[in-house]
């Protein structure tokens, strides 16, 4: 039995505290530490003696020390708790965010010192962070997808009808021209609403097996036109290249968009190196990177010898609208569009850069096991036109309208159906049909896809053909497997006819 209850308290206390799940620490009535469990001893890579008294303060960050010691002093001038962040430096090396809560304590009602608890937040920190990504992110898919729904609704009316003019002025140059140039406002407004869904990762993605070295070999000659001849290009493909999938007219356009900006930061002379090759993320890159997932990536990579980009900005050159560039001299977006579709195909950004030493995006998109799909010819041409039966279905009147005068244009025998549950009873009336081309967004209790199985049970062998100017989460999540057809709003009658003829099964 022991003889001093005092000294056994002090055992119990210190075998209690050292196997905590928290780090401790004691001070004395002087401020300085007197003690600190095996926690914290484990954590800095110290012992004990050479964290007595201010030694645990050469642990603590330099841009942290003052304000921490500030808040320590007056509250323990105050006998009063506190609660504060700060970064400390971990055995390897590493600094992480600690939160120390600190309250007096006392013997006999004479105050004694402070007891302090510690736990290691960072991974909280980043979590909460990534939190309030993701809230903003749905709210600004809310808000992007209902605005390009609409808005994208309004140009395929603007735009189909002004195509239907065509014709009317033939032979008229001067109105030609205006129908021209209002045409080509409607498509940069419809590349503005897309580049907004691709940010808010609700873009309609068509993925494919692609093999990057192809791809970026076939891209070549639009990159070079794009940067001028003052830009030397160096493009290195790794040997033994899995495939990926993914979107590749998304990939080009990344791809297009990544060698743009670099050019503007090389000032239109430099070199600008694109490389591709096989990445293993493995779980310690994740650990630095809460926002990817370890696995196999295939990497494209885009490297300039630019100004670089300053440590304060870089978390903010994926943001929408936010730009170096003069005023008038960029949108923007043309990043966020990258961030956005790599994260909505499962993959990881990364970008590395210091001021004035040029700068790297790297793109890591998942690894697929597949056979590398060959791609559909869908490039323009002629346009055809058919004598098929189709069944539209569009909510919208006006794109209603418009969009049954350019099929009749084309030749087709049009049926109209304001709804899916209209379209129900058109696919039962026992007439033939050979294509239904619906809007993906549709009031009602009946989704598309269920339209799609019903008409494809009713009518065996009946193509379909998705439109819309949002897509939402309505199909796959954005995402089209194989064997769906999908245009997206605004469309050209070309386009349009193109697409309705590869549905058919009438072009390779």
């Amino acid at each position: 039995m022991d003889d001093n209850p005092v000294g056994a308290g002090e055992r119990f206390f210190r075998e209690l505290a050292d196997n905590a799940p928290v780090m401790i620490w004691r001070s004395g009535p002087d401020k300085l530490c007197d003690w600190f469990n095996r926690p914290w001893l484990e954590f800095v890579g110290r012992t004990m003696e050479q964290e007595l008294g201010n030694g645990w303060a050469e642990g603590v960050h330099p841009d942290d020390f003052e304000r921490c010691l500030g808040i320590y002093v007056t509250s323990f001038d105050a006998r009063r708790p506190f609660s504060m962040t700060y970064r400390l430096r971990r055995a390897d090396g590493v600094y992480r965010e600690i939160l120390d809560n600190g309250a007096p304590f006392y013997r006999s009602d004479e105050f004694a010192g402070y007891f302090g608890s510690c736990i290691d937040v960072t991974d909280r920190q980043l979590f909460e962070a990534q939190l309030r990504q993701a809230h903003k992110m749905e709210a600004l898919g809310k808000l992007t997808g209902g605005v390009a729904h609409d808005f994208n609704n309004l140009l395929q009316v603007i735009g189909g009808n002004l195509e239907l003019l065509t014709a009317d002025v033939a032979g008229n140059e001067r109105a030609a021209t205006r129908l021209e140039i209002a045409l080509q406002a409607v498509w940069r407004g419809s590349k503005l609403a897309s580049q907004l869904l691709a940010y808010a990762r609700l873009q309609p993605l068509s993925p494919k097996v692609v093999n990057l070295g192809r791809l970026i070999r076939g891209t070549d000659e639009m990159v070079r036109r794009a940067l001028g001849s003052a830009i030397e290009i160096e493009t290195v493909i790794a040997s033994g290249l899995w495939n990926t999938h993914v979107d590749p007219v998304q990939v080009e356009t990344s791809l297009l968009n990544l060698a743009v900006n670099a050019r503007d930061a090389m000032n239109g002379r430099g070199r600008l190196t694109i490389e591709a090759g096989n990445a293993d993320l493995d779980e310690s890159y994740a650990a630095r990177h809460p926002d990817a997932t370890p696995g196999q990536y295939v990497m494209l990579a885009v490297s300039d010898t630019g100004s670089g980009i300053a440590p304060d900005i870089v978390e903010k050159v994926f943001d929408p609208f936010f730009t170096t560039k003069e005023e008038g001299q960029g949108t923007g977006l043309g990043l966020s569009l990258v961030h956005g579709f790599v994260k909505q195909s499962g993959g990881h950004v990364e970008i590395c850069s210091n001021g004035g030493e040029g700068t790297t995006v790297r793109l890591y998109l998942p690894r697929s096991a597949g056979s590398e799909d060959q791609p559909a010819e869908l490039e323009s041409g002629q346009v055809i036109g058919g004598s098929e039966t189709v069944l539209l279905v569009e909510d919208d009147e006006d794109v209603r309208a418009t969009t049954a005068e350019m099929l009749s244009g084309l030749g087709y025998t049009v049926l109209l159906a304001k709804d899916a549950d209209a379209a129900l009873v058109t696919l039962d009336s026992a007439i033939d049909i050979d294509l239904l081309f619906t809007d993906i967004v549709m009031p009602g209790a009946l989704s598309t896809q269920e339209l799609a199985r019903r008409a494809q049970r009713t009518l065996p062998g009946i193509a379909v053909l998705f439109t819309s100017g949002y897509a939402g989460s309505t199909v796959l999540h954005g995402r089209f497997d194989y064997g769906v057809h999908l245009i997206a709003k605004p469309y050209t009658r070309e386009q349009l006819d193109r697409k309705l003829r590869h549905a058919l099964g009438k072009l390779d």
